[in-house]
């Protein structure tokens, strides 16, 4: 049923988006998405407060007193600060918005109620995005959109509308990453990714971090998979970074709609120039840094003491990234991350020194071959990185190698994902190899064309490449980091020449057999 409610939800709101790109359209949107989950849960808590004051078994029981008593009480921000509510003034609820949603000047009115709304909660302070008045919409769109935004909030409890709203945020993100395509990837991770990224490290307590967080996907399924398994939303401390101002709001608000404490900074900034969070050393990181960024370096990162398998070539950062991720991981923490192909292969530059640097400090756990289409904004094949420095005993001096290449289903003509039951084989495969007591498997045994554990003896044998199709037994394929499209043009232009350089030479052989009396 809710699927069906996201899919009705999604079709009316892209419909009022008009003219207007998709990529400007998604703040406006989820923007009232955010303020709807904050005014419903104010009014709810607001609800669930006065009764308990009423209530002479309930230790917040305020007496036999009058109405107004109980209201005057209800200013007390305390009682919502305690339960992670935040204080939405009158004037500016939902309700207050949508009762003047026909009015010419309903954008204005939602921008003020977002700055008394930022005013009045300070660590909302930069993060809701005040564009309601300059949208660019027909006459009457914005008020319809609000009429729709207002048929979301299901559920009895505030725990369930909360759910149903993060869900909706959730699926909307989802929807236009794919409708703004190779620009919508920049801010979101495929779903099954993931959840693939969790299954294995298994976040359960402490710090998790990631220095490239876009819209907070890798934060949220963290806190699905902890609830999942029995533990409850705090039992980790989320810890984030993301240099694109608006996305940077965007995370900030689809964690804020799920109750989840955050840090993201005091301001979005680049990982690299403007670490965020500099002595932070995390139990579990998880990233999908954008794939090898070529303008990346600064003079002032020359000797920083994060490059300690050595410093990063400056036209590609995916060795930067990595140990990035080793520099912030506690001694016993692990790091899951999504990088290009070509990561694992490189020799460009000083990758193939800090790659083989890595491998000898058996930094490296398991490195998994994705399959293509996974992504909504590039074709390049990619490939998951699991580091820790704690290998559990027994699988010290050892990697794992897993080829998930066909193990993708197809969603749609352009589009794969992994199915929960390839992400539950591969994070059993990596369980049972680790020799973890949850692993369903008994033990762990290699499988031709699927995973085998190879010491890192091998691995240098193979100049420390860590393809997993080269040691599993699949075959081989050469990934080059250029995506089917852009190759398939390049290839056909290549021909193109070539032809037209065999007419030319057709011409030239009819006119020298022509001259010599042999026309044809």
């Amino acid at each position: 049923m809710l699927d069906d409610i996201k899919k009705t939800l999604w079709a009316a709101a892209d419909k009022l988006r008009a003219n207007m790109d998709a990529a400007e359209y998604k703040h406006l949107v989820l923007g009232l998405i955010f303020i709807k989950y904050i005014s419903d849960s104010f009014t709810g808590h607001t609800t669930l407060l006065a009764k308990r004051l009423r209530d002479p078994q309930d230790e917040l029981f305020y007496g036999d007193c009058a109405d107004e008593d109980i209201y005057a009480e209800l200013q007390d921000r305390d009682y919502f600060t305690a339960d992670n509510v935040f204080w939405v003034p009158e004037g500016t609820r939902w309700e207050d918005l949508r009762a003047a949603s026909k009015q010419p000047d309903i954008g204005k009115r939602i921008d003020d109620a977002l700055v008394l709304i930022e005013t009045e909660n300070p660590k909302l302070k930069g993060i809701l995005d005040k564009r309601y008045a300059r949208a660019q919409l027909p006459d009457g769109k914005l008020g319809e959109l609000l009429d729709l935004v207002s048929t979301i909030g299901f559920g009895d409890t505030p725990d369930q509308a909360r759910d149903v709203l993060g869900q909706v945020y959730e699926y909307f993100l989802g929807q236009f990453a794919s409708a703004e395509g190779k620009k919508g990837g920049q801010f979101y991770t495929p779903a099954s990714i993931v959840k693939t990224l969790v299954a294995v490290l298994a976040p359960h307590e402490g710090k998790v971090y990631d220095p490239c967080c876009g819209s907070g996907g890798m934060f949220v399924q963290s806190e699905k998979f902890i609830a999942s398994h029995g533990g409850r939303i705090g039992d980790v401390s989320i810890y984030g970074q993301e240099s694109n101002p608006t996305t940077w709001r965007l995370a900030a608000m689809n964690l804020a709609i799920r109750g989840i404490d955050f840090n993201l900074g005091k301001e979005p900034g680049d990982t690299f120039t403007r670490n965020q969070h500099p002595d932070l050393r995390a139990d579990y990181i998880l990233a999908n840094p954008p794939f090898n960024i070529s303008d990346w370096w600064h003079g002032s990162l020359e000797g920083d003491p994060r490059w300690v398998y050595g410093t990063p070539p400056q036209g590609n950062a995916n060795y930067a990234w990595l140990q990035h991720m080793l520099y912030h991981m506690r001694p016993t923490g692990r790091a899951g991350i999504v990088l290009a192909n070509g990561s694992m292969s490189s020799s460009q530059n000083s990758e193939g020194e800090i790659r083989a640097a890595m491998v000898e400090a058996d930094v490296v756990e398991v490195m998994v071959a994705l399959p293509g289409q996974l992504f909504f904004n590039t074709q390049i094949p990619a490939c998951l990185w699991f580091l820790t420095k704690a290998k559990p005993a027994q699988r010290k001096g050892e990697v794992l190698f897993i080829d998930a290449r066909k193990l993708a289903s197809m969603i749609s003509r352009v589009q794969a994902e992994l199915t929960d039951e390839v992400i539950e084989r591969i994070a059993s495969t990596v369980a049972a190899w680790r020799g973890e007591a949850e692993a369903e498997s008994p033990a762990y045994e290699d499988i031709a064309g699927y995973c085998r554990s190879v010491p890192l003896a091998e691995i240098a044998q193979h100049g420390h490449v860590l393809t997993p199709g080269r040691y599993v037994g699949a075959e081989e394929v050469e990934d080059d980091d250029e995506a089917f499209a852009e190759k398939m043009q390049r290839l056909t232009q290549q021909l193109g020449e070539q032809m037209r350089k065999g007419m030319e030479l057709d011409a030239v052989i009819r006119q020298k057999l022509g001259g010599l009396g042999y026309e044809f």
